[in-house]
């Protein structure tokens, strides 16, 4: 195949930085590679709004999506739209009329992906999804290509770059959350309702995706737990860098035997570690699997371009696949294992930092290391500040040793309703990253 028609749904952001990809590099790409990536036509509700310049004369644009999906002569349709619906219908519509679709909707995906895989596997087309995982980072390339056939045991990500831009910011410029929330808007590195990011529910739909990858078990992102990053204050933050910590919003798998962790929330790591240094709107992913060991993967995770890296990199996937038999097979996984389930976060044990804001008065700290034993939550060390009597509660800071999380939700709920603290304890979860 050595000429492949395209049809664009979704030109936004990431669909006029495709389109602006496939303009400048059209005849790189026909001379070096032999290969013409024709782009028939663009699909948009606003598209006469629009202003697009240097198209190709038989580039046709259109408000109608269906009459995209039906044309016999596009072969691939890229979906850029966002969102479930109608994305779901048109990535259905596209396999069913024998077209491949190219994606980068990490919602859809974590929603609906094994409807869609076995859908593509029944068509006998593929789905292919670079840039819904860290942009246009090869991660998706390197799961299902590099790495086939080893077994994952871990996955440690910072996927987000909001979060991760956030928290640079509030760790390396002393900026509050809503200063360093507002810096990133300003930039153009948080959406005008960034909810999704600072809630932890975009890293989740992501981690659903690389789950599903690596550890034979489809997931969606309501079956991860999932915490967001608006209750870490600078106390976190310089009580972390007094113990050689940094705070990061991590996206979490792991798997023993038949069981899978997935969780997303802060985490306090070790700044002897590569992720600690990982800043900005860059993104990394920290893999165990066997028998290669550790590997780390990080490049910017977020922008236009960087985005669009990755749909012409899908392009360049079905161009060099087309006719081959294990194509259908690295990257659409449309089977799981049997038996394989999800542990609760009730049953995972982690190391906690606590931080309580205590009333300056004799016998606070010993009723809550009192509650703290009573539910099989053992300390590891203890700091608080100097008394002020100007202040109403000072922060106490706990490490604790390996503890359930059951055990200490049920514990600190029990601190704060007894009043014993002026306010809701924060726990952060630290890992030991392995």
């Amino acid at each position: 195949m050595n000429k492949i028609t395209v049809g664009l749904i979704g030109y936004g952001n990431v669909g006029s930085g495709v389109v602006n990809f496939l303009q400048k590099r059209k005849s790189y790409f026909k001379d070096k590679f032999h290969i013409e990536f024709e782009l028939k036509t663009i699909c948009d509700r606003s598209i006469k709004k629009k202003s697009i310049t240097g198209l190709d004369s038989t580039t046709g644009l259109t408000t109608d999506y269906k009459s995209v999906i039906n044309d016999p002569q596009i072969d691939v349709i890229i979906e850029l739209i966002g969102g479930v619906n109608p994305a779901r219908q048109i990535a259905l519509g596209a396999l069913q009329n024998d077209k491949h679709v190219i994606t980068a909707n990490k919602a859809l995906l974590a929603l609906h992906g094994k409807e869609l895989f076995q859908q593509a596997q029944k068509c006998n087309r593929n789905i292919y999804f670079e840039s819904s995982v860290m942009a246009g980072v090869p991660l998706i390339k390197m799961l299902t290509e590099g790495l086939a056939g080893h077994k994952f045991k871990s996955l440690y990500g910072i996927i987000n770059g909001t979060c991760n831009y956030i928290l640079t910011g509030m760790t390396q410029k002393n900026l509050t959350f809503g200063q360093a929330l507002t810096d990133a808007q300003a930039k153009g590195f948080a959406e005008s309702n960034p909810t999704l990011d600072i809630n932890g529910m975009d890293s989740a739909s992501k981690l659903a995706i690389l789950v599903s990858l690596t550890m034979g078990k489809f997931i969606n992102a309501e079956q991860v737990y999932t915490e967001g990053i608006t209750q870490i204050s600078h106390h976190d933050i310089e009580h972390a860098e007094s113990l050689g910590l940094t705070i990061k919003l991590l996206a979490i798998a792991k798997k023993a035997k038949r069981e899978i962790e997935a969780r997303v929330h802060p985490t306090l790591i070790s700044k002897k570690h590569p992720l600690s240094d990982v800043n900005g709107i860059f993104n990394a992913m920290f893999i165990n699997a066997s028998p290669i060991g550790d590997i780390l993967l990080s490049g910017e995770g977020a922008g236009q371009m960087t985005a669009a890296s990755g749909i012409i990199s899908d392009l360049f996937q079905l161009a060099s696949r087309v006719g081959c038999p294990a194509n259908q097979y690295l990257a659409n996984i449309y089977r799981e294992a049997p038996k394989t389930k999800i542990r609760k976060i009730d049953d995972i044990s982690t190391r906690f930092y606590i931080r309580f804001m205590a009333p300056d008065k004799v016998g606070i700290l010993s009723k809550i290391t009192g509650i703290l034993s009573k539910h099989k939550i053992s300390i590891n060390s203890v700091t608080q500040k100097a008394h002020d009597h100007w202040a109403s509660a000072l922060p106490v800071i706990m490490l604790t040793d390996p503890a359930q999380e059951k055990m200490v939700r049920v514990a600190l709920d029990k601190i704060h309703k007894q009043g014993i603290v002026k306010s809701k304890p924060v726990a952060i979860r630290m890992e030991e990253l392995k």
